[in-house]
């Protein structure tokens, strides 16, 4: 059974991210925990002068996100009905980040399923703050909803790599999963550097054959900006899902550090998961 957690802030883009996991996942036995985090107010005197529980804040606050809580999951019981699926509800008095490791860590959490509002005033881009904060520090894969996102079954994957790094059949896992209750073909899309792949990349090439089951196809692509490449190939074929490794040595990090990006945008209009490295 796969424990996915669920972070919500009850607005409509996080709920998409929710009915994505609920409906990938529909084949597979899985726990889900919805999570909601709040913090006080700390602008307000009253919080500042005395502690939440001496004026009741904080069981104002607590009662609130149970409230809330409750009602979303009955909602979601309600519309879709699973018996493979089984929901827990957690209110947490911290902040996204540090609560989402948390839990990772102490109910050994498969997969992060969270929506993404982007940056303010560009829609192409896909990633908000606290995903990028929680893609960067999460110790398992995290997949991001961008808003207005359709559900679409994950039947072509788009997975851009260097073969730098050795593939973990642990961390593979989850996507190993979606590709066989969904009969996905992963599409390896390696961004050439002009030189043949080295011994050490050639190995990590036939390791991914052998630890993901299905079928996989592999691409050659010039070595343009790879923002570029990425959207040039889902120009050409149309792809429900984008994955990628997390490692600080290849362009997955550029994505979140060069200022290139602020200017051409991530023209990724659809699910996007990031594994971390082992």
């Amino acid at each position: 059974m796969k424990k996915i957690l669920l972070p919500t802030d009850f607005s409509d883009t996080s709920f998409e991210a929710i009915r994505y996991a609920l409906l990938v996942f529909k084949e597979m036995e899985c726990t889900f925990y919805l999570l909601n985090t709040y913090t006080p107010p700390v602008y307000q005197p009253e919080y500042v002068l005395f502690s939440p529980g001496q004026i009741g804040l904080g069981d104002v606050l607590q009662n609130n996100s149970l409230s809330e809580l409750e009602k979303l999951k009955s909602r979601l019981e309600k519309q879709y009905p699973n018996p493979k699926h089984t929901i827990i509800i957690r209110s947490a008095l911290n902040s996204l980040l540090p609560e989402v490791i948390e839990m990772t860590e102490s109910h050994g959490i498969d997969l992060v399923v969270m929506g993404t509002k982007g940056a303010t005033g560009a829609k192409e881009i896909l990633f908000g703050t606290n995903t990028v904060h929680v893609i960067k520090k999460s110790k398992c894969p995290v997949i991001a909803i961008p808003p207005n996102f359709e559900y679409e079954s994950p039947k072509e994957i788009l997975f851009p790599t260097d073969y730098e790094v050795a593939f973990a059949k642990q961390r593979l896992e989850i996507l190993s999963k979606i590709m066989v209750h969904h009969g996905s073909q992963v599409h390896m899309m390696h961004v050439s550097t002009g030189y043949t792949l080295s011994e050490e990349q050639q190995y990590h090439k036939r390791l991914i054959q052998q630890i993901l089951e299905g079928t996989l196809f592999f691409h050659e692509v010039p070595n343009n900006e790879i923002i570029a490449a990425v959207n040039d190939f889902q120009g050409k074929t149309k792809v429900q899902l984008l994955v990628m490794v997390q490692n600080k040595h290849t362009f997955l990090e550029r994505l979140f550090i060069e200022p290139i990006i602020k200017k051409i945008g991530f023209h990724v209009n659809i699910p996007f998961m990031v594994i971390p490295q082992l």
